[in-house]
């Protein structure tokens, strides 16, 4: 071949225009972004489905969609974990407790602070919306408390800490117990109050204590309701926590939800010492007693930690995997939305309300005692067995 004909041929080489690669449908199945103008008019649902169409708005849609079309499936039971200071905001009252009355949420795990400013609530003491950007020496010249943006007198911590040790000073606290029965006996008395002031359902523990469901502290000491029995155990005071409870409980909880139920779920609403006290349940289920089982089957999340800093608060459904605490197989159901809870929150609240029937309540607190005779049972098996 001559120089001329070998040069030409490589040049049209050069400019042909390579063979279009067919894009795999699998990537482009989604629904084309094309959204119509929001109306006036528009609901949650309509908003979320047609209207989050991507990043953190589009994990909400996603997060909706599994809490509603999985999650909420009558043979699923549901764990919540609150952290962050969400129930003085005010979503204990206007999104949890609508959740528990619908049978949305089977048990919690929460922060100590959460359910002491519950309390207030049905206790009828006032917190204010107000600004962040004043003065905190005034703020305490003039004992006034500030939760970021939210204002409330110095007397609503000293009339909730006054209801607390009231409560506990009587004879049915005189004994060691689980934070779920603690919790529970709180939500009688704050039912009781509520009565009186006629302004029932006001707080997530009476509303729990009506519906059967437990509420667990994972580190009871750090709140003022840990505080106020610190100082009840100065006087003599006999109550006191059971951890191995609120451990065996809450395994048992999640062994009798894969083994009897179904499936089990966790809602997380940030992060911190709940998410991992519920995401426990597995490895203690799994690693020390040795019980097989492969993690829980569904996993929502929102949070604002990230997951490269190493914090539980960040780490993703699929680190959860290697710990046991996910199934692998079901990590398609999963979904991290990384923004504020009070945003999420009242979002994924209204769009289940507004999209699923209520589910009979579990009421899983009046079983508990059976719930850990069946992991007792398993556990021995497994011991016999000679495997522990």
């Amino acid at each position: 071949m001559s120089v001329k004909k070998s040069q030409a041929k490589q040049k049209a080489s050069v400019n042909k225009t390579p063979a279009r690669v067919k894009p795999a449908k699998k990537y482009l199945s989604g629904k084309v972004i094309n959204p119509s103008p929001i109306a006036p008019d528009i609901t949650v649902r309509e908003l979320i489905d047609e209207h989050f169409l991507a990043y953190n708005a589009g994990r909400v849609r996603e997060a909706s969609h599994l809490f509603t079309q999985k999650m909420l499936k009558d043979d699923v039971v549901v764990g919540m974990t609150l952290t962050g200071a969400l129930t003085p905001a005010g979503l204990g009252k206007s999104a949890v407790i609508p959740l528990i009355k619908a049978g949305f949420i089977d048990f919690i795990i929460s922060t100590g602070a959460n359910l002491y400013h519950d309390a207030h609530f049905g206790l009828g003491l006032k917190l204010h919306q107000g600004s962040p950007f004043v003065d905190d020496t005034k703020l305490r010249n003039e004992q006034v408390v500030r939760i970021y943006d939210i204002l409330f007198d110095y007397t609503v911590l000293l009339d909730t800490d006054s209801f607390f040790r009231q409560v506990i000073r009587e004879k049915e606290f005189q004994c060691e117990m689980s934070t779920a029965v603690f919790h529970n006996k709180i939500g009688k008395y704050l039912a009781a109050r509520e009565t009186i002031l006629k302004n029932p359902d006001s707080s997530i523990l009476s509303v729990a204590y009506k519906c059967g469901v437990p509420i667990y502290t994972s580190s009871p000491g750090d709140s003022s309701i840990g505080m106020n029995f610190a100082a009840l155990a100065l006087e003599g005071n006999k109550m006191k926590f059971d951890i191995a409870a609120d451990i065996n409980e809450t395994a048992a909880i999640v062994l009798n939800a894969k083994r009897k139920v179904g499936k089990s779920a966790i809602f997380i609403l940030g992060g911190g010492s709940p998410k991992n006290f519920a995401l426990q349940t597995e490895p203690q289920i799994q690693e020390v007693l040795g019980i097989d089982e492969k993690g829980h089957d569904y996993f929502l999340q929102v949070t604002d930690a990230r997951p490269d800093t190493g914090g539980l608060s960040g780490a993703t459904p699929s680190e959860a995997v290697s710990w046991g605490k996910v199934d692998p197989d079901q990590l398609p159901n999963t979904v991290v939305a990384y923004l504020d809870s009070t945003v999420a929150l009242p979002l994924i609240c209204s769009y289940a309300l507004s999209t699923v029937k209520p589910r009979k309540l579990k009421r899983l607190y009046d079983k508990l005692d059976s719930l850990v005779d069946f992991l007792k049972k398993e556990y021995f098996k497994v011991k016999k067995s000679g495997a522990r």
